[in-house]
Order: C-alpha cells, then sequence, then structure tokens
C-alpha cells in the first residue's frame, strides 16, 4: 500500500515498483490508508508523514497497533531525526528520506515483505508447538 498525498509522485512510483513486479494499492491521505488497511491488509505500507489530516505518524501508531504483523516503510520529503526516532520506535521498518533510489526502495520493500513473511510463519509455528 502506498500512502502519499502528492498523486503525482504516488502514481508514478506506483507504476515503476509494478516494473519491477512489485503491485500495490495507493491512498492518498492517511484516512483512506487506513480504511484499506481494515478493508484488506496489506502485507507493506510504503507511508508519508506529511498528509493533510491524519498524519503519517498517526497512521504508523494506528497500524501498528491494531496490525502489527503490517510492515512500515517510512518514506519523507520533510523529515527530521526527531521523526525518524519516533517512527522507528513505533515498529517501522525503514526509514527513508525523498528523493530515494528505485532500485533501494524496491529492494527495502522486498525485505520488508520477507520479514513480513517470516514472523508470520514463526508465529504459527509457536502456535502449532503450544498445542
Amino acid at each position: 500500500l502506498l500512502v502519499d498525498d502528492e498523486r503525482e509522485f504516488i502514481q508514478t512510483l506506483s507504476e515503476r515498483l509494478e516494473m519491477r513486479d512489485i503491485g500495490a494499492a495507493v491512498a492518498f491521505d492517511g484516512e483512506s490508508a487506513l480504511e484499506l488497511v481494515e478493508d484488506d491488509a496489506p502485507e507493506v505500507m510504503l507511508l508519508d508523514l506529511q498528509m493533510p489530516g491524519i498524519n503519517g505518524i498517526e497512521v504508523l501508531k494506528k497500524v501498528k497497533a491494531e496490525h502489527p504483523e503490517i510492515e512500515v516503510v517510512i518514506l519523507t520529503g520533510h523529515g527530521t531525526d526527531k521523526d525518524r526516532d519516533i517512527c522507528m520506535d513505533l515498529g517501522a521498518f525503514a526509514y527513508l528520506e525523498k528523493p530515494v533510489d528505485i532500485d533501494v526502495l524496491s529492494d527495502i520493500l522486498k525485505r520488508a515483505n520477507e520479514h513480513m513473511r517470516q514472523n508470520l510463519k514463526n508465529k504459527k509455528l509457536n502456535k502449532e508447538v503450544n498445542l
């Protein structure tokens, strides 16, 4: 799930990721992102911080509280060291600043997806062991 209020940027990014076999739904604000998460939880979310309405940090808090298995990668053009620390403390998988190299971004998204899948596999194994 790609979340950013810059429509042109996010549509271009979506197209470039699709060329690398990474498909994604798109949301242009925090409210829409949270609705999409409830309707069909993504494995990985790429999230901007500064958006109208619910900002990225609030979205991150809610997603990690309600769906801790979702890996969230922050991609912002207006971040600070304090923002990075807050996001990482809240459970973000990675914190990146715009502009970002598309190959670096796609690699991080793939690693986040693999991390999420491994965590789910481990939870399943733990449940089986505890039966």
